[in-house]
């Protein structure tokens, strides 16, 4: 089952307890008169086919490097998780009969009706889509309606700002309305929401599935306990994910409704995103057919060009974090490590296999580090493993990217294969995304031919594969569950650690 990537946690072994749309599917691409899309055979029959095991079963641990200060320079000091279990890597291209394959997740779109309780979404606005028999206008946020004219005319004001902040211009067009931080700050509290249940744990708090008590929409409820996030030293860390969150605006982008905090915890209100991590469809299907891992890989692309039009580094690309809408469009998430970067920074943080070469080696880098993660992230999604995985310990991943040696399975499509060469390459002069076209030259590239980039913006594109989930429901089917928060929220208290937290 699908655990929820909102939080810094290990991956937990399945086994055990963490404590701490529209019509039918159509090609994930639009075909061309030039290049037929993977020529004429069905979405579905090359999904079975090219479907295989993973490297490593589902109950692996999750990968995660904890953050590091700056000026870290030891790489045998880190606090690092284990990377995967100890099972072999199958050898690229071996085939296993008999195992799951992603053609037993895709379940056949039905046809539904516009006015029923599975409407289209609403690009631009951000707010989960009304129930049914909700008003489909300008939808309310969580919060309670205002009484007051003049707070009635600013949350319009800000309503329009969202809508022009979203729509379907292209990616990575910095507007004035997105170039304006949202007002996010002390906008709800906990007696708006109902809490229903926890959706995931990790090292700093939870994130709890919620009911708002005045639109009756479900929204997630990111909890961080304020004594452990100091404790772990990621106070920056967290400051940083919250700014980052009320500066962005974007379909593929976990959006941020409102942030509140009390004297123990900090909260976070954001998008609840019922179909679950990609992470585990991944592992469940083995690896993904080339055009499953292109539709994936072409909304990540599109994210990353809207971030870095902004200055924004993710720094954490990973299955693990990509939650997947009851459409099964992306959403990525947990933003722990995304800075505003003009220039270079230092800082040693992300996941061992997805770290870039001159992360690993302590330099300077730029947002060059979210392509080559981008590149790791499509060699996973194609073959099911990471090209510098290695059983042993973090450290020795470290000097496999350093020595930048790849195999690559004879399955791979030479088109996928030359964008990996030119994504996962130390040679910054030779890295796409790097280069004077910046994001244009890896949408150009050949692999990405068909894809039609403003429909994909738009979500004119079904996805290949729809989680099977109940709309607007507050279903969440798609989540692992966890013993419930025995601490009551919201106590009143002496506020130690407040004065770190003045954005909350």
């Amino acid at each position: 089952m699908p655990t929820l990537g909102f939080l810094k946690k290990k991956r937990t072994r399945e086994d055990k307890t963490d404590p701490s749309p529209p019509s039918n599917p159509t090609s994930p691409v639009t075909p061309t008169a030039a290049r037929p899309f993977e020529g004429s055979v069905p979405l579905s029959q090359q999904i079975s086919a090219a479907s295989q095991q993973s490297s490593y079963s589902t109950t692996s641990t999750k990968r995660d490097l904890q953050p590091e200060l700056a000026d870290s320079s030891a790489m045998n000091s880190l606090p690092v998780q284990q990377a995967y279990p100890p099972q072999p890597t199958p050898s690229p291209g071996t085939e296993q009969p008999n195992l799951p394959r992603i053609a037993n997740l895709i379940h056949p779109s039905h046809q539904h009706d516009n006015g029923g309780s599975y409407p289209q979404p609403q690009l631009g606005s951000g707010y989960p889509v009304p129930p049914s028999g909700g008003q489909s206008g300008s939808p309310m946020p969580p919060g309670a309606m205002p009484s007051h004219p003049q707070q009635l005319q600013q949350m319009q004001q800000q309503q329009q700002q969202l809508h022009h902040g979203g729509g379907g211009e292209g990616p990575g067009q910095a507007q004035a309305a997105q170039d304006q931080t949202r007002v996010t700050k002390g906008k709800y509290s906990l007696a708006d929401f109902e809490i229903l249940r926890t959706l995931g744990t990790g090292s700093f708090g939870r994130v709890h599935l919620v009911q708002s008590k005045h639109n009756s929409r479900f929204y997630a409820v990111k909890v961080l306990k304020k004594a452990q996030v100091v404790k772990m030293k990621q106070v920056e860390h967290t400051n940083d994910e919250r700014r980052m969150l009320g500066e962005v605006k974007h379909p593929f982008l976990i959006t941020l409704w409102g942030t509140f905090q009390d004297a123990r915890n900090l909260y976070m209100v954001m998008d609840f995103v019922e179909g679950g991590e990609l992470f585990s469809l991944l592992r469940k299907s083995g690896r993904f057919p080339n055009p499953v891992a292109k539709f994936y890989a072409a909304e990540v692309t599109l994210a990353l060009e809207y971030l870095h039009s902004r200055n924004i580094i993710y720094r954490d690309l990973k299955p693990e974090n990509l939650l997947l809408d009851r459409h099964g469009h992306l959403k990525i998430t947990d933003f722990g490590f995304a800075k505003r970067v003009p220039d270079k920074t230092w800082t040693l943080c992300g996941t061992p296999d997805y770290l870039a070469p001159e992360v690993v080696s302590n330099k300077g880098y730029n947002k060059s580090v979210d392509w080559w993660s981008l590149g790791i992230l499509i060699y996973e999604m194609l073959c099911g493993y990471t090209p510098f995985w290695d059983g042993g310990s973090p450290m020795k991943i470290y000097e496999n990217i350093l020595k930048g040696k790849i195999k690559y399975p004879a399955y791979i499509h030479p088109d996928a294969q030359d964008l990996l060469e030119r994504l996962i390459t130390a040679d910054l002069t030779k890295r796409l995304g790097n280069l004077y076209g910046g994001s244009q030259d890896v949408k150009n590239h050949s692999w990405f031919a068909e894809v039609t980039w403003d429909r994909l913006a738009r979500k004119d594109i079904d996805a290949p594969y729809t989680p099977p989930v109940k709309a607007g429901a507050g279903d969440a089917s798609q989540f692992d569950k966890y013993p419930e928060e025995t601490e009551r929220y919201g106590q009143a208290g002496h506020d130690e650690f407040g004065n770190l937290f003045m954005d909350f």
